[in-house]
């Protein structure tokens, strides 16, 4: 038969992936300690497994289990010499769950079990302590009436305060015996109003009841929802841990607390937690007592403040982490009742993977692999000050896009944002759209950050946002953008131009007002843990960069090189807005190389900036890829200027304007689509690409010019706009001079199937998951984001597609393009550059396909040298 439940001390192996998936974090360390020799109270877990089995039964315990329950309950009660529901001599016990990672606070815990009117009386006189066991009593009702019963803990609390009113104190420890005994009566008649009948006294049916109510918290919503938000498994379950009370509520040498082996805010090796004296755990967070600091506990009860600290010691050395556990105190004694691996901050989390490495520890690689890669985000950007955060309510949630805090005045449109700034270059601005679009680039470079009320993770903004380290909420769908009136509403509120409001890009929440920031901690730490990430990665990492400021940024945090510089981010300003416009509208041959002359110096010197940043490294130029119909304006007043300026109606503007309007523009006539219809427009960015190479070099620069067509979907596309570039690459010199090498972005399904003829042509390719997960998916990556929170809670979807890859999907065209390659080709460079390369799952699976790089913005860069170290270092260790 199955095993469905473990007594602590009968586990081998406790701290194994395989046993903490068996039997929940809490219980896999329970027995782990237990079989250390720690003092922990004794017990046995019910296996996830059964947690299953029983939703899969229509929530009914599968053959064994209660046979089994009863087997280990006989075997504890020996163990201890106590008794569930023995009225003389009663064994008490906790049930609390524990899933495969610690999920704090969001499933359910009892404790007290197997109290009822003649055991209370038993218990008052084995321990000589009444108003423990009435004290006892009274919390039991009140969490399991909660929990199990479903009556509202407020109502219990309700009776409480009256009680405490009548005597006139204020804390729960200021009741005699007599008063807590007098609450049980009006407890019990609670719950039998709330549900019609009798609180259970048959401690066996108590603890059933029980341990449903711990499986059935496996689904609360919190706990979904907290699972969702930390990318959880949802199939996982929780075990349930059914452990013998101990009691810190039995008066002054009695107490419970929660401590951490160290600061889990700042990493600093010192004693960090609270206790509180003659309480159960839940008192310590209830906060209606204030706990007392844990070096406090030296001069309340010395000895067993001494055995804490060999505690913290003896945890940390077994472990080799931050420890986060509980403990009782009963008359003087000792109990441990759950470890688990503390939760930190980034700074501190980098600090202690360090100390603990210089400490003797850690290795190195076991360093390198404490520290989650998406925590480094919290360092590389101005965060809200936590404190003040804590006073103030968000006014509105959307996706978190780009990480950071920003501070500043609403502003509806770019012209006015950049208007602004140009008039004090101190103004603080907040970009607040719709959505935003190319046009909106110079507004989004003079904001603090950006709210748009559409769009997802790899929305026009967030993608931008990101690789200008803006902070960036996007999607908030709750608020109304009235973009004539200048104002967002949300809730009843309304924010007009020049408001002040603030935004957590890390958490996507949205305040009203001036939030105080705080700088992002860059210390000496940061820098030895990426150090040490070097050693191990085998993954190039690059960034998307488009300006030599980004890229000067990028390099700064450890790019090694330029993997995508998408062009048309440089045609929107001033001179070059009016020139690519000139083209757009030119009719003939002549006009259109006329406009373009004027925007090939701009482009070369565009380009030469990113050598010079990046010289030795390669810079991988992607040519012009949006629609056209994106260069021109929208708005009639804007139409009619660019018609005065140009000498051309402004109804053949509208016109041409209207002929460009497509039903679907990301599948229209973009990418290498352009340079076939048009190719003047790529000869005249190869010629830029090429000029700014040599001039160069000839000032002592290492350009390594990579050149990528963008959208090629056929290998005879590649074949057509490689032939331009090798034509201008003659006419320029640069043949056999510069180092360079033509590829192509892989974005269309059927690049992947082609991959082998276009390998043969093509000296790198480089994923564009972003257009690949639209089109291999067949998800508007702008319009999804109404439904695929759907399809990620129903599980359909383990992850939004556009913020990690789909591996199973995308992922499979991604490897099939790969053993296409190389197979022609084996020494093709194949990257990836799409947002995907700054998501530690996505670059973790880019490392075991095979990749050779990953390219992300500037700010994601540490990121992705962690994720791609610790996928290596994983491998290895395999």
């Amino acid at each position: 038969m199955k095993q469905y439940v473990y007594l602590f001390d009968e586990v081998k192996n406790a701290n194994s992936q395989e046993m903490i998936f068996k039997l929940g974090n809490k219980g896999a360390q329970l027995a782990e300690m237990t079989t250390s020799g720690l003092p922990v109270p004794p017990g046995f877990t019910i296996t996830t497994e059964g947690c299953n089995e029983f939703y899969a039964l229509g929530k009914k315990w599968p053959d064994g289990l209660e046979k089994q329950v009863k087997e280990k309950l006989e075997a504890l009660e020996k163990k201890i010499g106590k008794t569930l529901g023995n009225a003389e001599n009663p064994l008490l016990l906790s049930v609390r769950s524990g899933s495969y990672v610690s999920m704090p606070g969001m499933m359910d815990t009892i404790l007290n079990l197997g109290m009822n009117d003649k055991t209370v009386e038993g218990l008052a006189k084995k321990t000589n302590n009444k108003r423990m066991a009435f004290d006892s009593y009274r919390r039991f009702l009140t969490m399991f009436g909660d929990v199990v019963l479903g009556v509202k803990h407020s109502d219990f609390e309700k009776i409480l305060d009256a009680a405490k009113e009548k005597k006139g104190v204020k804390f729960d420890t200021d009741l005699s015996a007599e008063d807590l005994e007098a609450l049980i009566p009006q407890y019990k008649e609670l719950i039998k109003k709330s549900i019609g009948k009798d609180f259970p006294q048959d401690a066996w049916e108590q603890l059933k009841l029980a341990i449903n109510a711990v499986f059935d918290s496996w689904n609360t919503p919190r706990a979904v929802s907290y699972r969702r938000i930390n990318h959880l498994r949802s199939d996982a379950g929780t075990g349930v841990n059914v452990q013998a009370m101990v009691f810190g509520n039995m008066g002054e040498t009695s107490g419970t607390g929660v401590s951490f082996t160290r600061n889990p805010g700042t990493g600093e090796k010192e004693h960090y937690g609270e206790f509180l004296i003659n309480a159960q755990g839940e008192d310590v967070v209830a906060g209606i007592r204030t706990p007392k600091p844990i070096d406090e506990m030296k001069s309340i009860l010395p000895d067993v403040y001494k055995e804490l600290l060999k505690i913290y010691e003896t945890l940390e050395k077994h472990y080799k982490d931050l420890q986060d556990f509980e403990f009782t105190i009963e008359e003087k004694k000792l109990y441990l009742l759950q470890t688990r691996s503390g939760k930190r901050t980034a700074q501190a989390a980098v600090k202690i993977a360090v100390d603990m490495q210089s400490e003797g520890v850690l290795s190195k690689e076991e360093a390198v692999m404490r520290v989650k890669p998406e925590q480094l985000d919290k360092l590389l950007h101005k965060q809200l000050d936590p404190i003040a955060v804590k006073e103030k309510e968000a006014i509105t949630k959307g996706i978190n896009a780009s990480p950071g805090a920003a501070v500043g005045k609403a502003v509806f449109d770019s012209e006015t944002a950049h208007k602004m700034f140009e008039e004090n270059p101190k103004e603080k601005i907040v970009l607040v759209r719709l959505e935003t679009s190319p046009d909106d680039i110079e507004g989004m470079n003079v904001a603090q950050g950006i709210l748009t009320a559409r769009g997802g993770a790899t929305s026009h903004a967030a993608v931008v946002a990101r690789g200008m380290g803006k902070p960036c909420v996007a999607g908030a769908s709750d608020i109304s953008v009235d973009e004539e009136k200048r104002e967002f509403s949300v809730g009843g509120l309304t924010i007009k131009e020049g408001d002040w409001i603030s935004l957590d890009g890390g958490t996507g929440e949205v305040f009203e007002g001036q939030v105080p920031l705080v700088e992002p901690s860059l210390k000496g730490d940061f820098a030895v843990l990426m150090e040490w990430a070097d050693t191990f990665r085998k993954l190039e990492v690059k960034t998307n960069a488009d300006t030599p400021k980004d890229a000067e940024t990028a390099k700064k945090f450890g790019a090694q090189g330029i993997g995508l510089c998408r062009t048309e981010h440089m045609f929107f300003e001033g001179a070059r807005i009016k020139a690519m416009r000139e083209m757009i509208l030119s009719e003939k041959l002549e006009e259109r190389e006329k406009a373009l002359a004027k925007l090939l110096p701009f482009q070369k010197e565009d380009f030469k900036g990113l050598f010079k940043v990046m010289t030795g490294l390669p810079v991988v130029i992607r040519l012009l890829d949006p629609p056209l119909h994106e260069f021109l304006p929208k708005e009639d007043d804007e139409i009619e200027e660019l018609a005065g300026e140009m000498n051309i109606p402004a109804e053949k503007i509208k016109s041409i304007i209207s002929s460009l309007h497509e039903f679907n523009p990301m599948l229209g006539f973009r990418g290498c689509r352009l340079g076939v219809t048009y190719p003047e427009i790529n000869a005249m960015q190869a010629k830029a690409i090429f000029q700014a190479a040599l001039e160069a070099q000839a000032e002592g620069i290492k350009p390594v010019p990579y050149i990528e067509v963008p959208l090629v979907g056929n290998v005879r596309e590649f074949k057509m706009i490689k032939e331009i570039i090798e034509k201008e690459a003659e006419a320029s010199g640069a043949k056999g001079k510069v180092k360079y090498k033509i590829g192509t972005m892989i974005e269309v399904p059927r690049a992947c199937i082609t991959a082998d003829e276009i390998a043969k042509e093509a000296e790198f390719l480089s994923f564009g998951t972003n257009d690949l997960t639209q089109m291999g998916c067949g998800f508007s990556r702008d319009d999804a984001g109404k439904f695929l929170k759907h399809y990620v809670a129903k599980g359909i979807y383990e992850r939004d597609p556009f913020q990690a890859i789909d591996q199973e999907g995308v992922g499979g065209l991604m490897k099939l393009c790969i053993e296409k390659a190389r197979k022609v080709n084996p020494k093709i460079e194949i990257g990836i550059c799409g947002e995907h390369g700054g998501e530690a799952s996505s670059v973790e699976f880019c490392h075991k396909i095979g990749l050779n790089d990953v390219s992300c913005s500037p700010y994601r860069v540490p990121i992705a040298r962690l994720a791609a170290a610790q996928a290596a270092i994983k491998e290895k260790n395999k």
